[in-house]
């Protein structure tokens, strides 16, 4: 279904991110690039961030690192190597690669560049054995004609995919690298497309070009689509892993309803007249109200040594319950922000509830004045 917006006049600006897995040899080992379920044996690593040419370190990397996880990795003889278990230097980059890759550029009208140079982006999510991805700008300015007008593609890059992650346990997360090295092509796309249809046709257009060159993967997670939104007064969000071409339009859809549902909760706020100084991150430890509590969620958490903090937000009683997409409330998109530090929040919006009786409420609610 089709929602009626006005995308001029919202300005709605949209970039392709598109990732595709060539059918070659991994990118720097000449192993063959397939996935396999057998495992031979396993190693383990801790990733520690250092410093760039410029002697910075990056801040992504340092926060991934404070979380202190051990990193277990599993390999098979026949599909693995020691290149990537990072003990034996990377062979020369493989040819059938960037063939295709340039094969690839001429297709989408881009310019190659003039020397190829791979490049380190350090990644130490544990993705990664050696802590970064090599990658290298291919070609660039090139460009897909569609009905709404012309949309570039500045850059065209080809680079290492990451290990596939197995499971993830307490302090340790466990990755199997057959993934890990194949040849994946990243072709990005400026903001210039403003039709949730016109991303759909750019996708497929590029889509077709790379399956013109017979030798990119295909099934599941051989392609990978981010999508980048904004409109006008909205931020700009980036939706990884999109999967369907036809999901394309749809999910652009509801960020543009999310976002619209989001700047009018803002303009009711400043109806309230709610200022940014009223807003205090002034958290209250109330576990005691929940000492008999019949609420297990809480219980639970309490019995492993967990505390309940509360937070006072002025005026916004009837607003966290606001939905700002199908099935998708104010009050799920700060839990989904909150919960790199938390297991889950309540919002009095929706209590009593879940065993949270009113009477805790109310002794809530008299805590915090």
């Amino acid at each position: 279904m089709v929602m009626e917006f006005d995308y001029k006049e919202l300005e709605l600006k949209v970039g392709l991110e598109i990732h595709r897995q060539l059918d070659t040899k991994k990118l720097f080992s000449p192993v063959p690039s397939e996935l396999y379920e057998e495992v031979d044996f396993t190693f383990q690593r801790r990733l520690r961030p250092t410093m760039s040419e410029l002697g910075e370190i990056d801040q992504a990397a340092l926060e991934e690192f404070k979380k202190g996880r051990i990193y277990v990795y599993q390999g098979n003889y026949e599909f693995s190597d020691l290149v990537y278990m990072d003990e034996e230097p990377p062979h020369m980059p493989d040819e059938e690669a960037l063939r295709v890759a340039l094969q690839i550029a001429y297709l989408l009208n881009a310019t190659p560049v003039d020397e190829i140079h791979f490049m380190r982006k350090i990644v130490i999510d544990g993705s990664n054995v050696s802590g970064f991805q090599r990658t290298a700008i291919i070609a660039m300015n090139g460009k897909v004609n569609t009905p709404w007008g012309s949309v570039g593609i500045p850059t065209i890059c080809l680079e290492e995919d990451a290990a596939r992650i197995i499971e993830r346990e307490d302090g340790k997360v466990i990755y199997r690298i057959d993934r890990l090295g194949i040849p994946l092509v990243e072709i990005s796309t400026t903001p210039d497309i403003h039709h949730p249809e016109q991303a759909k046709v750019v996708a497929k257009y590029i889509g077709d070009a790379l399956r013109a060159t017979r030798k990119v993967k295909r099934g599941l997670g051989t392609i990978r689509q981010d999508l980048n939104v904004s409109i006008k007064g909205g931020a700009r969000i980036e939706i990884k892993g999109v999967q369907e071409l036809d999901m394309i339009p749809i999910i652009i859809e509801r960020e543009v309803l999310r976002q619209l549902n989001l700047l009018k909760i803002r303009d009711e706020l400043k109806k309230r007249g709610v200022s940014e100084e009223e807003l205090k991150e002034e958290f209250h430890d109330v576990t005691d109200i929940f000492e008999d509590t019949k609420s297990k969620v809480i219980a639970r958490a309490i019995k492993k040594g967990g505390k309940v903090l509360a937070l006072k937000l002025p005026k916004f009683r009837g607003l966290i319950g606001y939905e700002i997409q199908p099935g998708r409330r104010l009050g799920t998109e700060m839990a989904d922000r909150a919960k790199k530090y938390v297991k889950g929040i309540f919002h009095i919006d929706e209590l009593p509830g879940y065993g949270i009786t009113q009477e805790e409420v109310d002794a809530i609610v008299e805590r915090l004045g």
